[in-house]
């Protein structure tokens, strides 16, 4: 008879260098996405729409935050509000519809009980003969909410985390300087492009992937082409203020390195010609080019799918041009795309044997190691 040899799953003890990762279980293990939807997405700030989604009063918008159905309505006032999308009668769902408008209030089409855009309760069925029933008692449940860069942010914790500490000091502790962001004048840039990804693999599985650029040399010809120190594996996030350089013969930030527009009036000559990454945790990635903001919004459907929302954002002058966006779009397109695919080659293997231990991480990516701690702290609570 003959011997099989059966190798031990045991991860061996890693080189001083590497860093161990996640176990494969955090990518595929229902309880472990349960833990981070009530400990991660519905206790921090989460990046749920652009403001210029809901331009008018009654436009809203119907947003998954954590499991939660999040509804962001535009107000009469002017000023965006978000509730948690449940009658406070019998708990039907008031908006189904991913967006939309209405012209006054939000009328529940199950019983018809009628909120106006602030919220409040201000009509139902019967209403005037139930005496006990207080309209201000009985209003939606809000959520706390911020516009920044252009973005509403929502929170459901009761005491939302520092916005300034986190989601602008993220932004801080990248770039160096808190007001380095505001040279792309990101609140008044257009979307010129938005594209969708339905993306089957575990949101932190595309984090990693967009932190680091180990990879880049081998999945990017066309990013590495245009910046080319990304080749040499170091990604953008390397360390504080970092910008990676263009090529020498690089005059835009597009599919073949060629004719860029105008470089944005805020952005200066320390900037210029340079790309910037930013991770705002958990779920959003910039992208700051001198010319245009790349701006990834993740929301997380499923532990192994996650819908990914990209806005390629431009002046207000160039969209009025007309001119033709289509080579400025296609460069991070074609990344997103050679990005996604590599994180959905790892997802099945996040099951495996060979990955129960999990894996290693480079001295280059030693940024994701952080992220590795940020997570399991939060879901160790």
């Amino acid at each position: 008879m003959s011997s099989v040899e059966v190798h031990s799953q045991q991860q061996p003890e890693p080189a001083a260098s590497l860093i161990p990762t996640l176990p494969g279980s955090h990518y595929t293990d229902e309880a472990v996405f349960e833990l981070e939807k009530s400990r991660i997405f519905q206790r921090n700030w989460f990046a749920a729409a652009r403001s210029s989604d809901l331009p008018t009063a009654g436009n809203f918008r119907n947003v998954d935050v954590g499991g939660e159905s999040v509804l962001i309505v535009r107000g009469r006032d002017g000023a965006l509000r978000a509730f948690l999308n449940v009658c406070r009668h019998r708990g039907a769902r008031l908006c189904v519809e991913e967006s939309g408008s209405v012209r006054r209030s939000l009328q529940c089409p199950y019983h018809a009980w009628t909120y106006g855009l602030d919220g409040k309760l201000v009509a139902a069925p019967n209403l005037n003969s139930m005496q006990d029933v207080n309209r201000d008692e009985y209003g939606l449940i809000g959520v706390h909410l911020r516009e920044w860069l252009g973005t509403v942010w929502v929170c459901l914790a009761d005491e939302p985390p520092s916005f300034e500490d986190t989601v602008q000091g993220a932004v801080t502790a990248r770039l160096g300087d808190p007001g380095t962001i505001d040279g792309w004048g990101i609140d008044d840039l257009v979307v010129g492009k938005r594209i969708t990804y339905d993306v089957k693999a575990n949101w932190k599985l595309i984090v990693e992937n967009f932190m680091e650029c180990y990879h880049c040399a081998t999945i990017h010809p066309e990013l590495t082409e245009v910046l080319p120190e990304f080749a040499d594996g170091y990604a953008a996030q390397y360390f504080v203020g970092h910008g990676a350089e263009f090529g020498e013969d690089i005059t835009g930030f597009t599919v073949d390195g060629q004719g860029g527009f105008e470089t944005l009036s805020g952005v200066d000559e320390d900037h210029d010609r340079r790309y910037y990454a930013i991770t705002i945790n958990p779920q959003v990635f910039i992208n700051l080019v001198p010319d245009h903001v790349i701006f990834h919004r993740m929301y997380p459907v499923a532990v192994d799918r996650t819908i990914v929302e990209c806005d390629w954002l431009y002046t207000q002058e160039v969209i009025d041009s007309g001119v033709d966006l289509s080579r400025s779009v296609e460069l991070f397109h074609r990344v997103n795309q050679q990005d996604f695919d590599a994180c959905e080659r790892c997802q099945p293997a996040m099951s495996s044997r060979a990955y129960a231990a999990g894996g290693v991480l480079v001295p280059s990516e030693h940024h994701i190691g952080e992220f590795r701690d940020w997570v399991t702290a939060a879901i160790s609570d």
